[in-house]
């Protein structure tokens, strides 16, 4: 039996992607291991039951879990930089200690990326294969994150970032333009090591029966993040108000550290009324809540680096039978566009996406349907989960 060591600083019960493969390669007859961190994402706290010195071992559908210390990314800048330390410190003392015996590291890297000098570090140590999956582009992400361009931060990360990559077996970017990304950090003769595999949607995700209900409803859900660039929906809200629309109303499912600041973008346009917040549920429950709505949203803030990204909702969207609205370029533009399954402005143009929601909403129920169906069909000829995993098992195997 093959056994898979799983190093990411997030694991459930947070909500990430790599809960499911991890739980999907046990079903397939591996042995899986993660070794993470104390779950508080996206609040900043840990969980409640988690600690320091408690439930730093669990077993859940099979995979077993150890939890080493790190500090809580609380509310602050300076509290998220010492999570983004804290992690990779306290993994370099677990590589000299541990007795865990694997046969093959896999890295599912969110930022931050220096979480994966632990995986690289055990893989060099114990002479074994070393994946990575790359969610997040550094330096591009700390760059946007921070707005820090001088080259005195940049170069010392991009020394990380290449050497990270030189560890590595193999490299997945999760769109065409992350593995472009990815390869100006990698030597030319290893080009061939990285390349795409996308995000698939857990099998939870699938068609529910519409929701009767008044209007037409909008929903986003997922992490309130300054990366999703939410503030533009209640500019658009304000825009389709001053057009005497009364019809159109939008849903939020989830929380997050910006919640505060597009919660002030709604006061600002007085739009309260047509916003309605759910707060954070179990991904479980996102099928049914969007089958409350006629549409699903997707945004990014206006930096490049979002022309590069695929979101992982696009295809929990997709699953699920969902129209689809956006306010994006690049990668999430082509898809929809691709898929014919919903209409998509530029970045940061809330008259344009305020002139979409509006066309959408004006939409007959068949043509809707239509680009529901045209968004399942795509997402099962793009993104089925078992062919991914299956491809992945020629890796690993």
């Amino acid at each position: 039996m093959k056994h898979i060591l799983i190093i990411c600083q997030y694991f459930y019960p947070e909500q990430f992607r790599i809960n499911d493969m991890a739980f999907e390669w046990v079903k397939r007859g591996y042995k899986v291991t993660v070794v993470t961190g104390i779950p508080n994402y996206p609040e900043g706290k840990f969980y409640p039951g988690y600690g320091w010195f408690k439930n730093t071992k669990e077993t859940v559908n099979g995979v077993e879990i150890h939890r080493i210390p790190l500090i809580a990314r609380g509310s602050s800048k300076l509290g998220l930089i010492a999570n983004y330390f804290s992690f990779p410190f306290f993994g370099f003392w677990w590589s000299l200690f541990t007795k865990i015996k694997a046969d093959e590291v896999f890295m599912f890297e969110t930022s931050p990326m220096n979480q994966c000098k632990v995986g690289v570090r055990y893989a060099k140590k114990h002479k074994i294969p070393c994946y990575l999956y790359v969610q997040d582009l550094w330096p591009e992400n700390v760059e946007m994150i921070t707005g820090i361009h001088s080259p005195l931060v940049v170069r010392p990360i991009e020394r990380m970032v290449r050497k990270i990559y030189k560890g590595c077996t193999h490299i997945w970017g999760t769109s065409p333009s992350f593995v472009e990304g990815i390869r100006k950090y990698v030597d030319q003769a290893e080009h061939d090591k990285v390349s795409f595999w996308p995000q698939y949607a857990e099998e939870f995700y699938e068609p529910k029966e519409k929701v009767a209900h008044e209007g037409f409803n909008v929903i986003f859900t997922g992490n309130i993040g300054q990366a999703q660039g939410l503030e533009i929906l209640p500019d658009a809200a304000k825009m389709i108000r001053d057009q005497r629309i009364k019809n159109i109303k939008f849903t939020i499912v989830g929380d997050g550290r910006a919640r505060k600041s597009f919660e002030d973008a709604i006061t600002r346009n007085g739009v309260w009324d047509m916003f309605e917040f759910v707060g954070r549920v179990k991904p479980q429950e996102v099928p049914g809540l969007l089958a409350t709505a006629d549409a699903a949203f997707i945004s990014f803030a206006d930096d490049e680096l979002f022309a590069k990204t695929i979101p992982a909702k696009l295809q929990s969207y997709m699953a699920c039978a969902m129209p689809i609205i956006a306010s994006a370029k690049g990668e999430t533009a082509r898809i929809i566009k691709e898929a014919d399954c919903g209409l998509c402005s530029n970045i940061g143009d809330a008259e344009e996406l305020a002139v979409n929601i509006v066309a959408m909403s004006n939409m007959s129920s068949d043509r809707l349907k239509t680009l529901g169906e045209n968004s399942y069909n795509y997402n099962l000829s793009h993104f089925q989960k078992k062919t991914l995993m299956d491809e992945m098992d020629e890796y690993l195997k």
